[in-house]
């Protein structure tokens, strides 16, 4: 399975849409945040400008994507907004390397303390975390203090 990973596009946002609702809502709910979200139209509490989403594509398809912006939030500098992967690509990296992309953008943009708000039973999405560096903060959110040091461990 050859993957490539690049910026999001506005031709990406249907099909990130329909990852988005395989977790929670959707389509219809998911195209219009995203592109709101894109085009910083939509605001999520402390968000500043710029964003940034990326994506995992397979022969054209979307596979996965994450998405994150720089924020004042709890003290952060960025904070991840999204991060889905398709369950057939679950499992196998995609993941790991969407943080990665997501980690250069922010360390390009000088934000090192990162945050990403996580439901407390999600322990999957939390040993995933937690598995590249980040921390507690509070009960629904966990932190970088340094996301760099996942590009260099």
């Amino acid at each position: 399975m050859k993957l490539t990973y690049r910026l999001a596009r506005d031709g990406d946002i249907p099909a990130m849409a329909d990852i988005r609702s395989a977790d929670w809502g959707t389509p219809d709910f998911w195209q219009p945040r995203i592109r709101g979200y894109l085009a910083c139209e939509l605001h999520p509490r402390h968000a500043r400008e710029p964003r940034a989403a990326f994506v995992a594509v397979s022969r054209e398809q979307v596979a996965g994507l994450i998405g994150g912006h720089l924020t004042r939030r709890f003290g952060c500098d960025g904070e991840l907004q999204w991060i889905s992967v398709k369950p057939e690509y679950r499992n196998r990296g995609v993941a790991t390397h969407l943080l990665h992309r997501l980690a250069e953008w922010f360390q390009a943009h000088n934000a090192l303390r990162i945050c990403v708000d996580v439901e407390p039973g999600n322990q999957a999405a939390r040993a995933f975390y937690a598995k590249h560096g980040a921390a507690n903060l509070k009960p629904h959110w966990m932190q970088w203090n340094d996301i760099s040091r996942i590009l260099h461990p």
